[in-house]
Parts: C-alpha cells; sequence; structure tokens
C-alpha cells in the first residue's frame, strides 16, 4: 500500500490543509536533482553495498537514466547483480540534513533498449552538455533505472512508501523550478505579509513567519511565538500553476487578510 498522505499538518483548528501526494513529491524531488548516490551490490564484496556519485536525467516515466563507463566499479557491479537504488537529496539545503526531502528509487538497472537511445541520449546531454566529450566513447553506455518501489522522506515525521506505478503516473509539481525564487522574495520583502497570511489564513498566533516551501497548493511556513519555532501549512485559495498565478493569489489572501 502507497504511504501517500492527502493533506499536511495544519497547526490551528480545523481540517487538514491540501498538499500534494507524496508521489507527486517524490516525482518532483527527483526532476529537480542532478546528482544521486547510486548503490549496487558489490560484486569484490559479496552482499556488501557499493556506493557511487552517480548523475542521472529522468524518462518522460520518472526513470533515472545513467551514462557509465564499463571500466567503472558500478558497473561491473551491475553486471554481476542489476538491483540496485538511487537516493536523491533536496537540492535546496536547509542546514538540516534530516529536515530536508529525500527520496530512494529501488530497481534493476540494464542497458537502455536500442529504440529507445535517441530520446535517452537527447534527454541526458540537454542536462549533462559537457557528457559530449564521452558520450561516444566505446566504453560508454546508456543505462535506465526501472523502477520497483519508492521511498520518501519529507523532513522529520514525514515518510512513506510509494508505489512505483503511482510515482511513474505523477507529474513535477508545476512551481518546482520557480519555488526557490518565490520563497526568497517572500521572505526578503514581503515577512509582514506572511505573519498576516499565518494569523488570518492558518489560524495562527504568530510573532514571526518565513515560508520554508511552496507547491501549486500551498506553502510551508516556520513561525515563531514567544521564541518557540513551529511550522505549519497554509492552503492556497485555489490552485495556481504558475509563478505569476503564485503572485496574483498571494496578493489576493494579503489583500483578505487585511481587509
Amino acid at each position: 500500500m502507497s504511504g501517500q498522505h492527502a493533506a499536511g499538518g495544519h497547526a490551528g483548528e480545523g481540517p487538514p490543509v491540501p498538499e500534494p501526494s507524496y508521489a507527486e513529491r517524490s516525482r518532483t524531488l527527483a526532476s529537480l536533482g542532478r546528482i544521486g548516490m547510486l548503490s549496487t551490490l558489490s560484486r569484490k564484496q559479496p552482499g556488501w553495498p557499493f556506493g557511487s556519485v552517480m548523475p542521472y536525467a529522468l524518462d518522460p516515466g520518472g526513470r533515472p537514466l545513467f551514462l557509465i563507463s564499463s571500466m567503472a566499479m558500478h558497473t561491473q557491479n551491475l553486471l554481476a547483480n542489476p538491483r540496485a537504488s538511487l537516493l536523491v537529496t533536496s537540492p535546496e539545503a536547509s542546514g538540516d540534513p534530516l529536515a530536508d526531502a529525500r527520496v530512494t528509487l529501488l530497481g534493476s538497472v540494464a542497458p537502455v533498449p536500442p529504440g529507445d537511445l535517441p530520446p535517452a541520449r537527447e534527454l541526458y546531454l540537454a542536462r549533462y552538455d559537457n557528457a559530449r566529450y564521452w558520450v561516444d566513447f566505446e566504453d560508454f553506455t546508456f543505462h535506465r533505472l526501472d523502477v520497483i518501489d519508492v521511498y520518501f522522506v519529507g523532513g522529520f515525521g514525514v515518510m512513506g512508501w510509494v508505489l512505483a506505478q503511482d510515482y511513474c503516473r505523477a507529474q513535477p509539481d508545476p512551481l518546482a523550478e520557480a519555488a526557490p525564487g518565490i520563497i526568497r522574495h517572500m521572505n526578503a520583502d514581503h515577512a509582514e505579509a506572511l505573519v498576516l497570511l499565518a494569523r488570518n489564513f492558518g489560524r495562527l498566533d504568530a510573532e514571526e513567519a518565513a515560508m520554508t516551501a511552496v507547491d501549486r497548493l500551498g506553502f510551508h511556513v516556520r513561525w515563531k511565538k514567544n521564541g518557540q519555532v513551529h511550522g505549519a501549512r497554509i492552503a492556497f485559495v485555489r490552485e495556481v500553476r504558475t509563478s505569476q498565478e503564485a503572485r496574483v493569489v498571494l496578493v489576493e489572501m494579503v489583500r483578505q487578510a487585511r481587509g
């Protein structure tokens, strides 16, 4: 059974605040990441995991694509046993790695079939242009991890298994690329507005508030009262799909809060 939550925590009274499923959050994190930790089963030390830093791209089904050399230890391990996992951590580090989101994709790694090679090559080189210098070397080949299971951790107390088919069907959050800029802008230029939003839409007795995450359905805040720090989620009044839509909705919510 998938460990997905349809709603997140809410510090005030009332129903839970809607938020993206674990499947969508896993897919979003995998799409934002560029380098993961690939764990293979050691050929030299049978039964022991072997970790490698691994650049990757995603195909349309969310499957990681690797360009690896036959001389690499992880490739030799995969030839002996294709089972592997890829750990991807949040590119926007908060300073506390245990509080940041991460996802582990488990599956089997095999060469990309000939019919899928052209799009795989295009996707990979679009992300790693410098790989053009060695992509045609004889010892380099494209491999793909076919996902069989997913484990997502969103921070303290936020974790669960995600069905592979749910992960593969999910789409990255449309605000994923714009989120860091939205967060920086709101915290730098609209700290007072965030307090108003926390008090009026989150029903939080906040003295200070800072945005820590944002997605199509709402945002998370870190708020303070009497020196104590808390976390909460606030829903948008309607779903947004672009940074411009997020700006319009946030302005509308601030006007309502002041109103």
